[in-house]
């Protein structure tokens, strides 16, 4: 959700702050804003829509000074507009905040403060904390905050600024990610790593309740209580280039095209010698013993990869599996204890409902693990183990690279732990491996060549209102992940349904005017998908099917054939969503959609 950048040094800090904030742009927003300091007060800029609107105001009305703080909101409470854009400033004018995620009480800590006679400038939650820090300051921003942050609930990351200490910037998290850039004589704090690149890649991950001091000469961290904390700094391996579009038209299909690198590095040294190595997450057959069930926690395309790794559990394990939506999970009571493995899937390891879940499952006693893309983030320091999917920076809010690492992440997990309690065959590892270790060299030939299918599908359907996807077993979820693509980023509805459920009711909605995607690689369920297309065939629906090479019944049925490469039913998944992902983005280019920063939608969902 909301980017945020901070800036303390001896550059114009409206330069750093707008550069910042544009490498947060993948995280959506809909209005955005600049706070800075310059030894005669607090000087504000705001514009409702993209980031030109901002730099277009401050070309108008320069604002100079080398200690800012800059936002781009996504709207919560109160609509987008220049009146609920960040920075907020306090009843005196002297204070500037800028805030992701929600204060839950806001209510009445708001009646609290107009009964004392505040009158408040917006509609939003976050001015409440700008006043509630003010009526306690005396000279001390750090102090004044920890006063506050007791009186807070909700889910924060804060930062702010004083024209009474002009080269200051304070920040906590509680929920939300912060991180700090470490400079030579400047430092930064921006929500998300690539913000920072351009400057430094010495970072801190701010922790839960820590909060930072960030002064021109170093950083600070304390304790809520103000103790001093050591501050751990990790150089990051990610790089200004991996955050460009490196010639691509958009973010989105530059990550489709990364995909067989990103595969490539997530399976790299987790085989050794022909076997699964999964030896960096510390587990023994010891540790599994205890398990009796497993529960995938998760949101969004994260959850269509754990629906994936379900079945690769229990055809691996042999340990019964169940996917849950984190946010129906948390809420839910469910029977968890200490033989519950519980594994959290999330690309950027924020993801509020995602780690609400994992903390209750750690609550309850159960052993935890994480497939995440992000290192040091939230889930993966409250986990037992983490397997890192090494996709690097996504930046399309569609999520592309991130799902195919996730797959074979799950792949990577479900085979090692069958193997460590003995329900995987030497053979039936082998054939696993190998097949792993062919699949970024298949995504590649796949996007090497012209799949002419997808872009005549995308040109001739891009006017109709709703498509139907279908798949079976392991590719339920593939179909529900491209209906979700297509929803996305050209804003067409699209329905998915298992094979199975197409005499259920679905099969009432087919005409000539209905395009169905259906996935049909080889595996056990082929045949069965094959027969549901038949039954479209026959009530005129069009079919765009997707289907394994050479295979000469789909070439029949299909009137649009998108063939992918031979594979083990159990790596399918990854190699038919890739066409999907080109439906859909070619469909919405078609459209002239804002591909990588679709309407309504965030990269990250760091608030329920």
């Amino acid at each position: 959700m909301c980017g945020i950048v901070g800036y303390v040094g001896g550059r114009e800090a409206v330069e750093v702050l707008l550069d910042g904030l544009r490498r947060l742009e993948y995280r959506g927003y809909d209005s955005a804003g600049v706070a800075v300091l310059n030894g005669q007060g607090l000087k504000l800029a705001k514009a409702v829509g993209r980031l030109a609107n901002l730099e277009a105001e401050l070309k108008q009305n320069p604002v100079h000074g080398n200690v800012g703080i800059g936002h781009t909101r996504w709207a919560t409470h109160g609509a987008p507009s220049v009146r609920n854009s960040h920075p907020h400033v306090s009843y005196d004018n002297r204070l500037g905040l800028i805030h992701n995620g929600i204060i839950e009480n806001y209510r009445e800590l708001k009646a609290e403060l107009q009964g004392q006679g505040v009158k408040f400038q917006s509609d939003t939650d976050t001015e409440v904390v700008a006043h509630l820090v003010a009526r306690v300051y005396q000279g001390d921003l750090l102090k004044a905050l920890a006063e506050v942050l007791p009186r807070l609930r909700g889910a924060y990351a804060l930062a702010m600024v004083h024209e009474g200490e002009p080269g200051r910037v304070v920040a906590t998290r509680m929920g939300s990610p912060l991180v700090i850039g470490v400079g030579e004589g400047e430092n930064f704090l921006a929500s998300d790593v690539p913000a920072l690149l351009k400057y430094t890649r010495r970072v801190i991950f701010l922790e839960e309740g820590q909060l930072a001091d960030l002064g021109r000469e170093g950083v600070r961290l304390h304790g809520p209580d103000l103790s001093l904390l050591p501050a751990k700094v990790h150089v990051t391996d990610l790089t200004l280039d991996a955050a460009e579009k490196d010639g691509f038209e958009h973010f989105m299909l530059k990550e489709i095209h990364e995909q067989p690198r990103a595969l490539a590095e997530t399976i790299r040294g987790r085989i050794t010698d022909g076997r699964l190595d999964l030896a960096e997450l510390g587990l023994t057959a010891e540790t599994l013993k205890r398990v009796r069930r497993v529960a995938l926690v998760a949101c969004g395309t994260s959850l269509y990869a754990s629906m994936v790794g379900k079945h690769l559990f229990e055809r691996f394990t042999r340990l019964p599996a169940e996917t849950w939506s984190a946010s129906e999970f948390r809420y839910a009571d469910p029977v968890i204890d200490d033989s519950v493995l519980v594994v959290a899937v999330s690309q950027s390891g924020e993801t509020a409902d995602t780690l609400e879940a994992l903390r209750l499952a750690k609550a309850r006693n159960a052993l935890s693990l994480s497939i995440c893309n992000v290192m040091g983030s939230s889930i993966p320091r409250t986990c037992d183990g983490t397997l890192y999917t090494r996709a690097g920076p996504e930046i399309g809010v569609a999520s592309t690279k991130a799902y195919t690492t996730q797959l074979a992440a799950f792949a990577l997990l479900a085979g090692g732990i069958g193997r460590l309690l003995g329900r995987v065959s030497e053979a039936r590892e082998a054939e696993l491996v190998q097949g792993l270790m062919r699949l970024p060299g298949q995504v590649k030939a796949l996007l090497d060549k012209d799949i002419v299918a997808v872009k005549r599908c995308a040109k001739k359907y891009k006017d109709v209102f709703n498509f139907m996807y279908i798949g079976r077993h392991f590719n339920h979820p593939t179909a529900m992940e491209g209906a979700l693509k297509l929803k996305e980023i050209s804003y067409i509805h699209a329905e998915c349904y298992a094979g199975g459920e197409m005499k259920h009711g679905p099969l009432a909605l087919v005409d000539a005017n209905l395009p169905t995607i259906a996935i049909a690689p080889r595996g056990g369920t082929r045949e069965k998908l094959l027969s549901n297309v038949q039954e479209i065939k026959a009530r005129s629906g069009v079919v765009v099917l997707v289907a394994t090479e050479g295979d000469a019944a789909a070439k029949e049925l299909a009137d649009y054939l998108i063939e992918i490469p031979d594979c083990a039913e159990e790596l399918s998944p990854i190699l038919a969503v890739v066409p999907l992902q080109l439906l859909a983005y070619y469909t919405a280019t078609q459209l002239g959609r804002d591909v990588d920063k679709p309407r309504n939608l965030a990269k990250s969902v760091t608030v329920e």
